[in-house]
């Protein structure tokens, strides 16, 4: 069965200051901390580049030039840098200063701290079979909660049979978390705050509101490498699998 093609656009979120990963984050960047002997940061492009993509834009802050000077390195697959350095955009802010890079299509987001292993499928092609242009804004690619590693929250979202997403109510426990990668539509960033900087929260909001917040469980296993025993125990779990990510 020939792929499905999906976005050939994508962003990777690695501006974040990694300040619960330190110590390891005093001196490296968290995207360039290594899992498995590879950064956070290539294991994400690794996956967008398998998917199809061909341009990447990543944004940039926290010891930035570390992170511009990996990516030249690179040459496999087009990066273009947006610089965060002078002043922090949130996830939001970040995704609508990199809008022209898209030029009007749905393209892939996602976030530099965020790796997993597939199961069947190939999860990025799975969301690129789903994504229906004429039904939904957002495509969210889902955990679940309880078997992820890494993850100790209480969830983040609920799917109904559809696949159409809700907000995990106060005091309760959601079987999905949000493992930052999505496919959006430029149109529901635009239609944003108007602002410099918000949060890509502002934007589900919309799209949940009209019913255009779409999920696709993750077929796999997830792992959230956020903190030093995060990234331990993702180590530790993979060291038991002779399976690539």
């Amino acid at each position: 069965m020939a792929k499905v093609a999906g976005p050939k656009r994508g962003m990777i979120m690695a501006a974040g200051l990694g300040q619960r990963m330190r110590p390891l984050t005093n001196d490296c960047p968290k995207p360039l901390i290594e899992v498995a002997g590879r950064t956070l940061l290539d294991h994400a492009i690794d996956r967008l580049k398998h998917a199809g993509v061909r341009m990447i834009v990543v944004n940039v802050h926290y010891k930035g030039e570390m992170v511009i000077d990996h990516l030249k390195k690179r040459t496999d697959v087009e990066i273009r840098i947006q610089d965060e350095r002078e002043k922090l955009l949130d996830t939001g802010g970040a995704l609508r200063k990199a809008l022209p890079h898209f030029d009007g299509e749905p393209f892939y987001t996602h976030n530099s701290d965020s790796i997993w292993l597939e199961s069947w499928g190939e999860n990025l092609q799975r969301m690129a079979e789903r994504w229906d242009d004429r039904e939904m804004d957002c495509l969210m690619l889902l955990a679940a909660t309880h078997s992820s590693i890494g993850y100790d929250g209480r969830g983040d979202f609920t799917m109904d049979a559809d696949g159409h997403l809700a907000w995990r109510q106060p005091q309760r426990i959601a079987p999905f978390a949000w493992p930052g990668i999505q496919i959006m539509h430029p149109r529901l960033v635009k239609r944003g705050p108007d602002a410099e900087v918000f949060s890509t929260s502002k934007l589900w909001d919309i799209a949940a509101e009209e019913g255009r917040l779409c999920g696709i469980r993750l077929d796999g296993k997830w792992m959230h490498i956020g903190t030093p025993g995060a990234k331990a125990e993702a180590e530790a779990f993979l060291g038991l699998r002779d399976t690539a990510l």
